[in-house]
């Protein structure tokens, strides 16, 4: 389904990695409870496996090389990402399914991946390769992005 059109999406706002780790929290007892309602395309352990995937490109290198194009438009943006979110529906073009790190995965996986992935954010872990798209970005952006990307995805997923 093209996920720009959804509108039923949590309104979310991570502004420290606690907050997103306590969400993280919910969807994972809501799980467990059977309470755990999608409305998006990738269940709750794609959704949190994704976002831990993106972190960690940071860590351990990215598969893919971005146009300048696309850079350039990204990097335009990525002021108005950091505040504001990013936009649902984008897709990578020529990616299978549209984009990297959505490989089936339980809630208790995705969750545990993505609690691994902030926790290098955390400690500070230097990073050892800049983004393709965004470039050079200091801790402090580089925590609000991911921030910013797991609202989008995890806005998709509703704890009742």
């Amino acid at each position: 389904m093209d996920t720009s059109r959804i509108q039923d999406r949590r309104r979310l706002r991570f502004n420290t990695i606690n907050d997103l780790l306590a969400d993280i929290d919910r969807l994972v007892a809501a799980g467990k409870a059977g309470t755990l309602r999608r409305t998006g395309n990738w269940t709750a352990g794609q959704a949190m496996g994704r976002v831990a995937t993106w972190i960690n490109y940071a860590f351990e290198g990215y598969p893919f090389k971005v146009p300048w194009l696309v850079k350039l438009f990204i990097r335009m943006r990525k002021g108005k990402y950091l505040r504001d979110g990013m936009p649902a529906g984008v897709r990578i073009p020529g990616v299978e399914g549209g984009t990297y790190g959505t490989a089936p995965l339980g809630t208790d996986d995705g969750a545990a991946r993505l609690r691994q992935a902030l926790a290098r954010l955390q400690r500070g872990e230097p990073v050892k390769y800049e983004s393709p798209a965004w470039g050079k970005m200091s801790a402090d952006e580089r925590i609000v992005l991911n921030l910013r990307h797991a609202e989008l995805h995890l806005s998709f997923l509703h704890p009742e």
